[in-house]
């Protein structure tokens, strides 16, 4: 008997042609799409999981031949990532929202939910990661093309869902994914693809919470880490750890944004020496390989996407709390937004940085 897989559409090249492999190898496939946002896109921005991806699932569906269902799950992904999003950053935090997705909405209720009511045996998705085992316990590691691996935003799932995912793309590069969707005329084969937070619609944090005024951003001092007052910030949504740019102050030596006073509505700057550190912690731990089998000496984390893994010396856990130390300093992590840690190119799990 045929496996059945439910195949995330988003309209994209990447899912498109996940799902066409996955009927040439035998498998009985639907598609399956996600309405999470209303907002309509322009040839510009490229909004994930918006009314034209679910006009060009179905199109996709329908040149395939497979099934096709349309689940609108706007409330659901409102509640949990777009409320999660506009907490953190109220708390003067810099969140990750496609890892919280993935974990509440994309992928592990996704997975549950194909499973429980359309019967598949697996959920698959166009995601550059690749599945791989550690004694009996099935892990993520990273996709072949380092470039594009997504295996990141996975941190934060459930352990138990990952049996039930299939990602057909994880031993390919991007280009051949291109070239198989040209050679077959899939019929979105030309489509970009979309990089901004997806319901932010290209606005960055900052103008997407002043805009809907979701909370007041007000103005406030920014401070160099001696207490001199420097000059005067429009609201901390607008900045992030580690920033340079857009500053708007002059001071002798380049400087960094070192922190966000909340509580005072204060930035915090300061030169690269103070912004850089060896150690970096994690709460609501996220476990994927229990602690007992980690290697230390292959360990690394990497504390946003496409940011280069950093080797870790040693680690301490506490209930759902990590606390690291690394090898050597780096710049300081941002507060809200996810640490994952790998195995070398194994995904262990992660948490949000503290």
């Amino acid at each position: 008997m045929k496996k059945k897989v439910a195949v995330g559409l988003s309209g994209g090249v990447d899912s498109s042609v996940a799902a066409l492999l996955l009927k040439e190898k035998g498998y009985e496939v639907i598609g399956v799409t996600l309405k999470l946002s209303s907002i309509e896109c322009n040839t510009d921005i490229q909004v994930c999981c918006s009314p034209e991806d679910v006009k060009d699932a179905k199109r996709v569906a329908t040149f395939l031949g497979i099934e096709h269902y349309v689940i609108d799950w706007e409330e659901i992904f409102r509640e949990k990532v777009i409320n999660y999003f506009i907490e953190e950053y109220k708390k003067g935090k810099t969140p990750n929202p496609c890892s919280i997705c993935n974990r509440e909405v994309k992928t592990g209720l996704l997975a549950r939910y194909v499973k429980i009511v359309l019967g598949a045996d697996f959920l698959a998705t166009g995601h550059y990661i690749r599945k791989t085992q550690i004694e009996n316990y099935p892990l993520l590691k990273r996709g072949i093309d380092t470039k594009k691996d997504q295996s990141y935003f996975m941190a934060l799932v459930d352990r138990d869902i990952i049996p039930s995912l299939m990602f057909p793309l994880g031993e390919m590069r991007k280009e051949e994914t291109r070239k198989i969707a040209k050679d077959y005329k899939i019929p979105v084969s030309q489509k970009k693809d979309s990089f901004e937070i997806c319901f932010t619609a290209g606005r960055s944090p900052g103008e997407y919470i002043s805009e809907n005024k979701f909370f007041d951003i007000k103005k406030g001092k920014i401070v160099h880490i001696s207490g001199k007052k420097l000059g005067e910030h429009k609201g901390l949504p607008f900045y992030t750890v580690g920033q340079r740019r857009g500053l708007g102050i002059r001071w002798k030596e380049p400087l960094y944004v070192l922190d966000k006073d909340e509580k005072n509505n204060t930035l915090i700057v300061g030169e690269k020496e103070h912004l850089l550190t060896d150690k970096v912690s994690a709460r609501e731990l996220n476990i994927h390989l229990p602690v007992e089998k980690w290697n230390v000496e292959k360990l690394y984390v990497q504390g946003r996407y496409k940011q280069k893994p950093i080797k870790v010396k040693d680690f301490d856990i506490r209930a759902d709390k990590v606390d690291i130390k690394l090898e050597d300093f780096h710049p300081k992590f941002a507060q809200g937004q996810v640490l994952a840690i790998y195995q070398d190119d194994t995904l262990l799990g992660g948490g949000i940085i503290d």
